[in-house]
């Protein structure tokens, strides 16, 4: 049975999508999707599944994600006939992390909180994005202060490539919209309200009228929140 039809506006929003996805294809190969699982992930996942196999997919797990996330991992697997190649961060930063601060150091200071995000996410990003002219995110405008200056494309100094964010002006009832219409999957916590889901000890739901990011590392400032893996010392393509 085919999908049933987009509303005209939206519709104009993934013809767009779709022009920047085959120019990334072929203009900034290899490139590669970084897929940390979320809604907005999950359009982007439905698209190059279904369009652009020239586009590889990656995610990242922490060791620490929740259990619905690996059931949607196993989803995309059976719907899309796909396996998102996965990075681990290295057995022996975590044993040593571990080892001199606890399992759960992360809630003590954010200084220990973003070393336990560098073992966990941005090392294994770094491996991920080896050899990649490109690499493509879910990120959103709309989802944190910490990136409401997001651009479209930029040239990443930290990596040595170009990044895309192709949702970055997309309203959360966009994605919503698309992942609705085109019955994709998504991760079952986010009806149990947690529109932001990371690692399980450092996301919970959030109460009708809180920021979308309140509930990753709720003990911290809204300024802090972010894991490390996207910086912003980047030129902005115009």
């Amino acid at each position: 049975m085919n999908p049933p039809e987009c509303q005209p506006d939206l519709q104009a929003r993934i013809d767009q999508l779709r022009v920047l996805l085959e120019d990334i294809q072929q203009n900034h190969h290899p490139a590669a999707f970084a897929n940390s699982l979320g809604t907005e992930d999950m359009v982007l996942t439905d698209l190059i599944a279904h369009h652009f196999p020239g586009i590889s997919m990656f995610t990242l797990d922490t060791g620490r994600l929740p259990e619905e996330t690996y059931d949607l991992m196993q989803r995309i697997r059976q719907r899309y006939g796909l396996t998102i190649q996965v990075y681990f961060p290295e057995s022996a930063a975590v044993e040593r992390y571990v080892a001199q601060h606890g399992p759960n150091a992360f809630y003590e200071s954010v200084e220990l909180r973003k070393s336990c995000c560098y073992i966990r996410k941005v090392e294994p990003l770094k491996r991920a994005l080896q050899g990649k002219k490109a690499w493509i995110t879910g990120l959103r405008r709309e989802q944190a202060l910490t990136r409401d200056s997001l651009e479209l494309s930029s040239f990443d100094e930290v990596h040595g490539l170009q990044k895309f964010n192709p949702l970055c002006d997309w309203t959360t009832q966009e994605v919503w919209q698309y992942l609705k219409q085109q019955d994709v999957p998504y991760n079952a916590l986010h009806d149990k309200f947690y529109p932001s889901i990371g690692c399980a000890p450092c996301s919970r739901a959030v109460t009708p009228g809180e920021d979308i990011r309140s509930g990753r590392w709720w003990w911290e400032s809204a300024e802090a929140k972010e894991c490390g893996l996207h910086v912003k010392n980047t030129q902005a393509l115009h």
